[in-house]
């Protein structure tokens, strides 16, 4: 059976951080509230620690926000709200592999030789539209986000799209899918743009995929924490 009762330093000291943290975190209601001795210390007990020890494995998860919020909702005995806080972090990090996916997949695109069905003359607005699949205002919108640029004609003052220009409209449709933002995909456009090559650039996905592997490992750690702490076991 374990200790049934722990200082603020007995606390601090598992995890390595200072004893005025982990009052910083009953405070905020991370942790529940602590009974008082009649001198005014605080005495924790292993709902704390296993409170603690499930917020602290949270944070690399969720981050600091979403911890604090399910960490609150499951003080106050609201598990809906501390479930859906959790759903919504998953969700995103789907979302976040998706979009990486999106953008190796762009990278290939961008950086690899033009595509033979590209047109070899300008394309009109109209003709880009129908190319794609996508409207004609969409178009104006992305090129107001600064995803496209294409020239006017000295004659008509029409937009033209060159090969370029249609190769970053490609990019911009397949990124639009994944639930890319337009001003994501215009910086996106513009690093493999000014990139001095590829080799930096794809440093940079593989870091980006790393760290989204790392949270979600980081995930696995923070379900079996909190499991812990809301169904604890027997002693």
């Amino acid at each position: 059976m374990g200790r049934s009762s722990y200082r603020p330093a007995d606390l601090a000291r598992e995890h390595g951080i200072s004893t005025q943290s982990v009052r910083n975190y009953e405070r905020d209601g991370v942790l529940p509230p602590a009974r008082r001795t009649p001198s005014g210390y605080r005495v924790y007990t292993t709902a704390h620690a296993s409170a603690l020890r499930a917020y602290l494995a949270l944070i690399p998860a969720h981050g600091y926000a979403t911890s604090g919020e399910i960490m609150r909702a499951v003080n106050a005995g609201d598990m809906d709200t501390a479930l859906r806080a959790i759903d919504r972090s998953h969700a995103q990090l789907l979302r976040d592999r998706e979009t990486l996916d999106a953008v190796e997949v762009a990278v290939g695109l961008l950086t690899g030789p033009p595509a033979a069905s590209r047109p070899d003359r300008p394309l009109a607005i109209g003709g880009l539209s129908r190319r794609i699949g996508v409207t004609s205002a969409a178009l104006r919108k992305w090129e107001r986000a600064g995803v496209l640029a294409p020239r006017r004609s000295s004659a008509t003052g029409y937009r033209l799209y060159s090969a370029d220009d249609v190769r970053d409209a490609e990019l911009a449709h397949l990124l639009r899918r994944g639930g890319y933002r337009l001003d994501h995909i215009a910086t996106v456009v513009r690093q493999i743009r000014d990139a001095a090559g590829t080799e930096p650039l794809a440093a940079s996905l593989d870091n980006w995929r790393r760290r989204l592997a790392d949270r979600g490992r980081a995930m696995l750690t923070a379900a079996v924490r909190l499991a812990e702490h809301v169904s604890p076991p027997d002693d």
